[in-house]
């Protein structure tokens, strides 16, 4: 059974949920083509008014929809009710701001007028991820359904409970029938479900593998694709941070959602002049982190995802001190029950190391000293992956200098990378391409269309 609750802590199934046969999915697919006719012509307001009765169902149901995230993935119970409520902040967002981004854009044509107007293209199929599984949706759903759109998701499949609540969300605040449907399928299916020519676009956030596999499907049926796949986060201290502040952040960045995060800090690069101090600082801090039940309050690390990300992570740490790495902490998987990982870092790492080019999801950090400010930068950008960078320093106008010069989708300064629904959220390169969130996530699947007026006696 693939589609199931598996509760990292134990380890233990929980439930298990049978897929949805090819006739239930096209009976689904029919159903939400039938009511993009109807939710095509609704209101601003009627749009807004469903998304805000989501998010009040959403933080009313705050305590019992984190412990759904929290059983299944294994996340911090605060983490969790963290989640929901900027889930609920993202709906409130787009059900506020999207008449004004939506807005007529009107041109200066030098003759007669002209104005672009944004209209909505159709059904739009989510792959979405089991790390944040209700901010992730959120963030995919509330803009195309201010759109106009009509949305499937396939969620991923070690969170079903999580999947089956949104729906029951949306239901429950009056969601017609086909406005949002989740589906309970594998990978392979949905990406079959591209060349659905009833589908119009994909929005995928996973896996390199799976986002070059939609995206192949969505180029071969000409069709937008948005991929989120990742990344390998740099932080970099400068020689004039606040050693013991940046500490702080660096602890928060690397093993907030228990370390698996796209945009986790994950490359730790710090300027001689103050890299002694960081490390050892940092060390400390990931060494006395309390490990246990993600449903305790007390807890500061939980387990990861699933059993298979704790082996895989704990391998790629294996074969990366095979090839040469040094383990300053940590470097096993914790001696108790469930997906467990130890804090670890890892230095003395150079390119033929996997811990210095593959995406390291846990609490696995790795660390780098350079030379100075230049150094630093091409570090950083010396990765596949151009998600998010944080830059650490006292002179602002210094770290804008340097945001400037790194390859990447999101560069924060003073702060691990983070989101808000008013922050765009994308990468370069491997990373994926297009954006969520704030006006540019809403722009993404529309139908920018060219309303030209001229009089009959203008020039062509």
């Amino acid at each position: 059974m693939s589609i199931q609750t598996v509760n990292p802590y134990t380890n233990k199934v929980i439930k298990s949920f049978e897929e949805m046969t090819d006739k239930a999915v096209n009976t689904l697919i029919e159903k939400s083509e039938e009511t993009f006719k109807e939710w095509k012509e609704t209101s601003y307001i009627e749009r807004a008014k469903l998304l805000h009765k989501v998010a009040k169902l959403m933080r009313n149901k705050k305590e019992s929809l984190a412990k759904i995230i929290t059983l299944e993935m294994g996340k911090l119970i605060a983490q969790a009710e963290g989640e929901i409520l900027l889930s609920a902040d993202i709906f409130d967002y787009y059900a506020t701001n999207a008449p004004d981004f939506l807005a007529d854009k009107h041109l200066k044509p030098e003759f007669g007028s002209a104005f672009i107007r944004f209209s909505p293209i159709g059904i739009i199929l989510g792959v979405e991820p089991w790390n944040f599984p209700f901010y992730q949706v959120a963030r995919f759903a509330a803009p195309n359904i201010m759109v106009g759109n009509t949305v499937l998701v396939k969620h991923a499949s070690s969170v079903p409970q999580c999947a089956i609540a949104i729906e029951e969300l949306f239901n429950e605040a009056g969601a017609p029938a086909g406005l949002y449907t989740n589906l309970l399928i594998s990978g392979k299916r949905a990406t079959a479900l591209v060349a659905d020519q009833r589908i119009k676009g994909i929005s995928l956030t996973g896996s390199e593998e799976a986002g070059a596999s939609i995206a192949a499907e969505a180029g071969k049926n000409l069709k937008k694709s948005i991929l989120e796949l990742g990344g390998s986060d740099a932080f970099i201290i400068l020689d004039d941070a606040d050693i013991d502040k940046t500490v702080e952040w660096a602890v928060v960045g690397r093993i907030n959602n228990n370390g698996e995060s796209c945009v986790a800090s994950k490359r730790f690069i710090a300027v001689e002049a103050v890299a002694d101090e960081f490390i050892k600082k940092f060390k400390e801090k990931l060494s006395t982190l309390v490990i246990g039940d993600p449903m305790d309050s007390k807890t500061e690390l939980g387990p990861l995802s699933s059993e298979a990300a704790a082996v895989h992570i704990a391998d790629q740490v294996k074969r990366s001190v095979d090839a040469g790495a040094k383990v300053l902490l940590g470097g096993a998987r914790s001696d108790r029950e469930g997906a467990f990982m130890q804090p670890t870092i890892l230095t003395d790492l150079n390119p033929k190391i996997p811990a210095y080019y593959e995406e390291l999801f846990g609490p696995v950090a790795s660390f780098y000293r350079v030379k100075d400010e230049e150094e630093a930068i091409d570090l950083a950008n010396d990765s596949s992956f151009g998600l998010g960078c944080s830059v650490f320093t006292h002179d602002i106008e210094r770290g804008q200098r340097v945001a400037d010069k790194i390859d990447a989708g999101m560069v924060f300064i003073n702060h691990p990378t983070g989101t808000k629904a008013n922050l765009p959220f994308g990468g370069t390169k491997g990373s994926g391409y297009g954006r969520e969130l704030s006006e540019l996530g809403i722009q993404e699947f529309v139908n920018k269309k060219l309303i030209r007026v001229s009089g009959l006696s203008d020039p062509f």
